[in-house]
């Protein structure tokens, strides 16, 4: 029986997020050493005995800021069409003979998980606001309580969170769930985007509020897996670990 997952990867190292600048609307390129970890994260973590199985991708979500779409290509999961954003399809012709093909998901690029919009807070660091905030008479910040003053607040990031979270479960994840696995239509979805946002996807994935604030961490490049427990679409759940292993059995099990 199955479980489809959300895989959601945080885009690869920036200057900003290195030196903990809020970067929202700004578009900046990866670094080298971003470039070169998420390379290395795509062979770890992607393939057919891996924690990314490609060929079990359904849809693929990239928000529109251009490092997010530049580690969606670093990853290399073969996808079969250009991406939104080329001229030209991913693989060549003569790749594609070659069975470079991992993919048929299609990859949308989608406003829904952008990354917060940091407003007046763009290009600055949290101490850097705080020690504006006081200057300014104001309270402490919290950006899950309070959000950004001229941008985005906690409610309005909920209500774009609840739409795709919508999508993914009415479109791509009651399709599949608890079916055979010799029956299942692919119902992986991948997210690639930005630290905040996808923390803020997580909670609402579970169902918590953003005001709760999170207790986890997503590092630039980093992964993280979501699904259901006991195979159910009502249990969504955040999943700590052992997820490829268990495709490792499935696909032993369907070969004896």
């Amino acid at each position: 029986m199955t479980t489809p997952r959300v895989f959601v990867v945080r885009h690869g190292e920036t200057e900003w997020s290195l030196n903990g600048r809020h970067t929202g609307t700004t578009e900046l390129p990866l670094t080298a050493n971003g470039e070169k970890r998420i390379r290395a994260t795509g062979r770890a973590l992607v393939g057919d005995d891996r924690l990314i199985v490609p060929r079990n991708l359904a849809h693929i979500f990239v928000s529109p800021r251009h490092r997010a779409q530049r580690t969606l290509e670093l990853l290399d999961l073969g996808c079969k069409s250009k991406y939104p954003w080329q001229e030209y399809p991913s693989l060549s012709e003569e790749e594609k003979k070659e069975g470079d093909i991992r993919t048929v998901a299609s990859v949308e690029v989608t406003e829904d998980i952008r990354e917060w919009d940091y407003g007046d807070y763009e290009g600055i660091t949290s101490p850097e606001i705080r020690e504006l905030r006081k200057k300014q008479g104001l309270g402490e910040w919290d950006i899950w309580r309070g959000g950004c003053p001229g941008g985005e607040s906690p409610e309005q990031i909920t209500t774009r969170l609840d739409r795709l979270i919508s999508t993914i479960r009415e479109k791509y994840h009651s399709p599949c769930i608890g079916k055979p696995l010799s029956d299942k239509p692919a119902g992986d979805v991948l997210l690639v985007a930005h630290g905040h946002i996808l923390r803020a996807f997580a909670m609402r994935w579970v169902g918590s509020t953003l005001q709760d604030g999170p207790s986890f961490l997503l590092e630039a490049g980093g992964v993280g897996t979501l699904s259901y427990e006991h195979k159910n679409i009502h249990e969504p759940a955040i999943l700590l670990g052992g997820s490829f292993m268990v495709d490792i059995m499935e696909q032993d099990e369907k070969k004896n």
